[in-house]
């Protein structure tokens, strides 16, 4: 008996690790309860024009950390239909599109998930055409439902989204209801493994008798140097009583100035500064507060 594996292609892209995150997630979890299917991730941007590619992210990542006011009024200007930026937008996905469909072509999948609005609006655009046929499902990685998230949404077939907030936000402009599913953005499953807390507080040398804060500096797109230290400060100054597990990611000055920190106040014992980890569902599962980075979006 021969064994057909179904190809299902998940696009992402590489603004931010979201996207990628939400992707891998999916990956696995359908490799781990599927056998026969065959999951490939690609980076939809990438796959069309390395050179994009990289002068997009690039752009995203300056706007990101050194003119958030340029990127949020990016962000806003696009989420309009009949705004020009989104009309650029869309064309610009319409044309790319052309180049996507012949990976879609090759590899004939029988469902195509987009963690990116990018790609969902891509092969939405390749289906309206007629140009593909299988299945399309939108994996929202956000909070609040960009405009961009829905263009041609007569031709996706589920949105997965975070919140009933978000269900009734899609419903409103427009896309049918009965297909957004409310399951919340895609997370590793070792979120929803039970840990021994006890183990883990003293792996840090914590007390397990302690309240513990587990507080992200926010990466490279955070709260900003300043304010993310500032706040830090505030909580060992005014909490003493509490332990705090700060994570400064891959920011190595960063990482730097919360030490400083810690010898300034003699809070060795009780704050523990690490760089990138790869512990986070371990050490979430031992926090009785996670302080972390805004999501920006329009009421949440």
């Amino acid at each position: 008996m021969v064994n057909v594996m179904n190809k299902i292609l998940i696009f992402y892209g590489s603004y931010g690790g979201g996207h990628l995150s939400a992707a891998r997630s999916i990956k696995n979890y359908i490799e781990n309860h599927y056998s026969n299917y065959d999951v490939e991730l690609v980076d939809c941007i990438e796959y069309i024009n390395k050179v994009l590619n990289k002068v997009t992210t690039k752009a995203y990542t300056d706007f990101s950390k050194n003119a958030r006011w340029i990127w949020e009024k990016l962000y806003y200007a696009s989420d309009s239909d009949s705004g020009n930026l989104a009309k650029i937008s869309n064309s610009v996905n319409r044309i790319m599109a052309i180049k996507l469909n012949k990976l879609i072509q090759e590899t004939n999948p029988s469902l195509i998930i987009s963690t990116h609005p990018f790609s969902s609006q891509m092969c939405a655009v390749l289906k309206k055409k007629q140009k593909i046929s299988c299945k399309i499902a939108t994996v929202m990685t956000d909070y609040a439902p960009h405009c961009q998230w829905i263009v041609e949404n007569d031709f996706v077939d589920y949105f997965f989204v975070a919140h009933d907030g978000m269900k009734e936000q899609l419903i409103h402009r427009g896309v049918n209801g009965g297909k957004i599913f409310v399951t919340g953005i895609p997370l590793s499953n070792r979120f929803l493994l039970n840990y021994d807390k006890t183990k883990i507080l003293s792996e840090y040398n914590l007390a397990p008798d302690k309240k513990t804060i587990l507080f992200f500096a926010g990466g490279e797109y955070g709260f900003g140097k300043d304010k993310t230290f500032n706040m830090l400060k505030t909580i060992i100054d005014n909490f003493p009583n509490l332990q705090v597990i700060a994570i400064a990611g891959r920011n190595a000055k960063m990482k730097e100035r919360f030490e400083e920190l810690v010898k300034e106040t003699s809070s060795n014992d009780t704050v523990k500064i690490l760089s990138y980890t790869t512990q986070v569902p371990e050490l979430m599962s031992v926090s009785d507060l996670v302080i972390t980075k805004p999501r920006r979006s329009h009421n949440y």
